[in-house]
């Protein structure tokens, strides 16, 4: 675990025309709500940041949804990341004039490396996130295969060199999600956190697969230092207030 300040709870919400949606290996999908809604409760509830993805935008073709972002920015009260369908820096900067305080992007950078860097210069490291899909596959040398456009594309490069050059444009958040584990509540990828945490400083956003408290301070042991989930949040199955205290007594 990174030593230098607390874990940071992070709910998810990943959004299909403007609803808050939830699935399993990156399909399944289910109504979870409306994000403005959604945002005020998390907030209320004493999340510390939020997450949103616009998870058709890349594949459909499309920017961010705006006027969502909009929405969702006048009533957070906390930091929240927006992400889906930024594929310019352009298209970063509307979405953080638009109220986002910080930008996650994925197929675009990995198409475009070179914008990774565009991004840090233009709005500093600290409001550029770049999240990492990826698959087992025991074929690349770190058994981790990078996937793009929400999941679908499999890209034949190696999850750890992708996440070297990441690290190289000195982002200070990368978002490692795992297909085999999302949504399926057994516990995060922790041989995948483990080998990111072992070749860079930045925050590590554990993504995909908490089920219990006990899987959080998994992740938190394994290296990460931000704490993501949405179905255990989404559906009243961990409460955050509940699991911020379990995890103060766990790691005094």
């Amino acid at each position: 675990m990174k030593e230098n300040g607390p874990l940071i709870i992070m709910p998810c919400m990943d959004m299909i025309a403007g609803r808050v949606v939830k699935g399993v290996n990156f399909v399944n999908i289910k109504d979870a709500g409306d994000p403005v809604e959604c945002c005020k409760a998390y907030c209320a509830a004493g999340a510390d940041e939020i997450a949103m993805l616009d998870i058709n935008a890349t594949v459909e073709g499309r920017a961010t949804t705006l006027e969502t972002v909009r929405k969702v920015a006048e009533v957070a009260t906390i930091p929240f990341t927006m992400g889906g369908g930024i594929s310019s820096v352009k298209a970063a900067e509307e979405v953080l004039k638009a109220g986002a305080n910080k930008i996650s992007t994925s197929s675009a950078v990995f198409r475009t490396p070179d914008m990774i860097g565009e991004l840090v210069r233009e709005f500093g490291a600290e409001k550029v996130t770049v999240a990492i899909d990826v698959a087992q596959n025991s074929a690349m040398p770190s058994k981790y295969e990078v996937f793009i456009d929400g999941g679908r594309t499999a890209t034949g490069v190696d999850a750890i060199e992708w996440t070297k050059r990441v690290n190289d444009y000195g982002v200070r958040t990368i978002i490692p999600t795992s297909k085999s584990t999302d949504g399926a509540k057994t516990g995060y990828d922790l041989p995948l956190i483990r080998a990111i945490r072992a070749i860079t400083d930045a925050n590590i956003v554990a993504s995909g697969g908490a089920g219990t408290m006990e899987h959080f301070a998994e992740a938190a042991e394994a290296g990460a230092n931000i704490l993501l989930a949405a179905s255990v949040f989404h559906f009243g199955i961990i409460s955050i207030t509940e699991l911020k205290a379990f995890l103060k007594t766990r790691f005094k």
